[in-house]
């Protein structure tokens, strides 16, 4: 596999994330005169953290309201992911379906250990065989480059950020006297922008990662070529609600499962007749 630098990307997208809430928590610090703002948006962005970390697999599961499967329930899945785990000498992750028929797909989990993969009933309908497994070894790659850990890390972080920036807008930050009200309303509105940005810089490289890799483990670029495809026609046909559990989780699914429009510009997610392209110059012909 290649080395992707994710260390250093980790490295960077928390230490712009951090500086974020430091800088709110010093804008609030210097209105009210009280500097604990600075640690309390710390300690904040540190616990949020450390429960996106332990509890990433859990919240996407749940947000997808997926469910289980067993090898009998779902033996071409089993099949794929067993392989696949099997050739990149990696544990089996568990296996979920989510009774949604949006087609997608994706894994969450702090680390191969602790790992899950899940398929929407959309994605198990639309692709045949080859297409799913190289959408499982898109999937898996995630989980082996410790990619959850960074998607985990910057959602939870940007959820702070807006939240606080929000605040800061309509609470202001105590003694109104003190502050600098433009300061006040320019970070409130360009922390939550900077956050997404630096969010969908890192998942957008993921992405691309993800596919160069998960092509080289199934040894078939071609194959999720096809499902890139699919997915972006079965996406259009049928997308996820715009419900805020999942707008959350999102940016962890193999495609953007929402329609186009504003949403698109700002999406974690690079277009995908990048990702095509890209995976047709691997296997060294276009596709059909």
């Amino acid at each position: 596999m290649h080395n992707h630098f994710n260390g250093l990307k980790t490295a960077a997208l928390l230490g712009g994330m951090f500086a974020l809430l430091l800088v709110i928590g010093s804008l609030i610090a210097s209105g009210t005169g009280n500097s604990a703002f600075i640690w309390i948006f710390a300690v904040i962005g540190l616990a949020t953290t450390a429960y996106g970390y332990w509890n990433s697999d859990k919240i996407a599961i749940r947000s997808m309201q997926a469910y289980p499967v067993s090898e009998q329930e779902q033996p071409a899945m089993y099949r794929i992911v067993g392989q696949l785990s099997l050739s990149a000498g990696q544990p089996m992750p568990r296996l979920y379906v989510s009774p949604t028929a949006a087609p997608n797909a994706f894994a969450t989990g702090r680390n191969p250990q602790n790992a899950a993969v899940c398929c929407t009933e959309g994605i198990l309908n639309l692709l045949d065989e080859r297409e799913l497994r190289g959408v499982l070894g898109h999937e898996l790659m995630h989980v082996y480059n410790r990619d959850i850990l960074t998607s985990s890390v910057a959602a939870a972080v940007a959820g702070v950020v807006t939240s606080v920036a929000q605040f800061m807008l309509f609470f202001g930050g105590g003694d109104r006297r003190n502050a600098n009200p433009l300061a006040m309303i320019a970070t409130a509105l360009l922390a939550p922008l900077a956050a997404s940005l630096i969010q969908m810089a890192i998942s957008r490289t993921r992405e691309y990662d993800a596919d160069e890799d998960g092509a080289t483990l199934t040894n078939d670029p071609l194959a999720l070529a096809s499902a890139l495809r699919k997915l972006e026609t079965g996406v259009q046909r049928a997308p996820l609600p715009e419900d805020q559990r999942l707008v959350n989780t999102s940016h962890l699914m193999i495609a953007n499962p929402f329609l186009g429009g504003a949403k698109k510009l700002f999406s974690t997610h690079p277009p995908m007749a990048d990702r095509i392209a890209r995976l047709e110059k691997m296997a060294g012909r276009p596709l059909g």
